[in-house]
């Protein structure tokens, strides 16, 4: 049986950049106090953004410290692509594939994002923090 988990990349290949990149705005984290979390794609090598190739979604994900399931804390869709009744590339509308947000927790762990490229598929990230 095919499983999702055979088919997420965690590696880029290529020249583009496709694994979503975890920003903590602090080295520790404080029990109880909401911290800045950023997720983005293609941060060193930018990654196209046009109505044939582009970044689809990012899901952000918090797992603690000896916890079983994760929480899923974030979603983002990303739908305009330069896409528009002109044609494809015709329009001066674009998101931007990064997503900025907010969380707290009482117990370190692990922040897991994910993403999706409409070309190349599931990609995966994660980063560890620590609670004081």
């Amino acid at each position: 049986m095919l499983e999702l988990k055979d088919v997420i990349k965690v590696d880029d290949w290529k020249k583009e950049k496709h694994v979503p990149v975890i920003s903590i705005d602090r080295d520790i984290v404080k029990k109880g106090e909401y911290f800045g979390l950023e997720v983005s794609v293609g941060k060193s090598i930018e990654h196209p953004n046009t109505t044939a190739h582009h970044i689809r979604w990012i899901s952000v994900y918090f797992l603690p410290d000896k916890e079983k399931f994760p929480y899923h804390i974030a979603d983002a869709t990303f739908n305009a692509h330069g896409e528009s009744v002109e044609g494809a590339d015709t329009s001066t509308v674009y998101s931007n594939h990064n997503v900025k947000l907010e969380f707290k927790t009482e117990k370190p762990g692990t922040v897991l994002a994910a993403s999706y490229c409409n070309i190349h598929g599931l990609w995966q990230n994660s980063e560890k923090i620590q609670v004081l």
